[in-house]
């Protein structure tokens, strides 16, 4: 990306002044799988119940068959990895106390054993989302990860979403989880995503001129019914309205924690970058929509595994090569806030075993038996990397 480069390389130029470091925090959704059949129940109240009971933050999802972790928002990512890695194993060890496994992953690799509507959770919002769009809300259950960036206010949370939207393509085909869904392989690196794209608002934000410009979207959407309110404006990045962050909703939950590090730490570099380009006056990149969609579109069905959109020249490149890309263009922001060793050491093992969408297809591919991509993808949530990449976190 021609502009990007230079804006890099402006940027390694520039002294930098002492700042705050922003913090960074995760939101990420699990399936509840029947220990024995694979398949996901609804067993999200007992779990829930019992993970509280012993301190974890953990609440309900849309079904019944989901739970959602929440981590504080904290500055080194050495202390996020360390909240991601130590709650998923509690809370693992907590859904096997009631007969179920834990699973990251975008979508369930094998079908609910029951027909018809997903099971919703018992929840006022819920039942309203339910009564406002019907099927949509219960035909498929769906897991993300969300990352959430301190930022000042609202106003530096839209100019910054102006510089991120193009990357949101790399961030995806990065954290794509989802490529095996109700038993077969969906030829989606992340199924989630396509799935998730039937909502009225999922998807890239669109360039916002002002906070009066996403004020004007958001009332507008509210007053036509396309959304409740701006809790429902689920873009793939947008102002978090309920704390001082910007939030990224783009990516499949990540089927090892150390790439919830990595996307956070990727995350927290493309703000700060953003941050910096805004404040030398550098104009936010815009490229055409159909060029972003494209990249949306090779990023869903082929994650890291293939072509890529270069949104900046609308030419397709590797998509590995897009991810480098992204790494040079915030070097300078993870080098300030310390986490450039932990990107590229955690970078090297993703090289080396690939993601979660790579290694379902290649669980599928050996055994034919969707079985083995859930069993694995169980015992892939619990993971720890290595005692190498604890060490390269700062």
């Amino acid at each position: 990306m021609a502009d990007m480069t230079t804006l890099v390389a402006a940027t390694r130029k520039k002294s930098m002044t002492p700042r705050v470091l922003p913090t960074v925090g995760v939101e990420e959704e699990f399936f509840l799988l029947d220990a024995t059949t694979l398949r996901p129940i609804p067993a999200n109240e007992s779990v829930i119940a019992h993970a509280k009971n012993i301190g974890l933050d953990v609440v309900t999802e849309l079904t019944t068959l989901q739970v959602e972790t929440n981590s504080p928002r904290v500055q080194r990512i050495r202390d996020l990895r360390e909240h991601v890695v130590n709650t998923r194993t509690t809370l693992a060890a907590v859904a096997l106390s009631h007969d179920a496994h834990l699973l990251a992953a975008g979508m369930s690799p094998i079908a609910r054993g029951e027909p018809g509507p997903l099971p919703i959770a018992d929840s006022p919002r819920y039942a309203q989302m339910l009564r406002a769009y019907g099927s949509l809300a219960n035909s498929d259950a769906t897991c993300g990860c969300h990352v959430h960036v301190e930022v000042p206010d609202k106003n530096t949370a839209v100019r910054i979403s102006n510089f991120v939207r193009p990357w949101l393509p790399t961030l995806l085909a990065l954290t794509s989880n989802s490529a095996v869904s109700d038993g077969v392989d969906t030829g989606h690196a992340s199924w989630r995503s396509t799935v998730w794209g039937r909502w009225p608002t999922a998807g890239p934000p669109p360039y916002l001129h002002s906070v009066d410009h996403y004020d004007d979207i958001t009332a507008s959407m509210v007053e036509t019914g396309m959304i409740l309110d701006e809790a429902g404006l689920y873009w793939d990045l947008r102002p978090s309205n309920h704390q001082p962050t910007i939030e990224f909703r783009v990516g499949d939950v990540p089927a090892v924690a150390d790439e919830t590090a990595l996307l956070a730490a990727l995350a927290r570099g493309l703000v700060l970058t953003s941050q910096w380009a805004h404040e030398r006056g550098a104009p936010p990149p815009r490229p055409a929509d159909h060029i972003l969609a494209s990249a949306y579109h090779c990023a869903r069905v082929h994650g890291l595994d293939g072509v890529g959109v270069d949104v900046q020249l609308g030419t397709c490149v590797p998509a590995s090569t897009l991810l480098r890309q992204l790494v040079e263009y915030v070097r300078p922001a993870l080098v300030y806030a310390g986490d450039a060793r932990y990107v590229e050491t955690a970078l090297e093992r993703l090289d080396h075993l690939g993601n979660g969408a790579r290694r379902q297809r290649n669980v599928m591919a050996s055994s034919g038996n969707a079985i083995d991509v859930a069993i694995h993808a169980a015992r892939s949530t619990t993971t720890d990397w290595s005692a190498s990449l604890a060490h390269a976190v700062s």
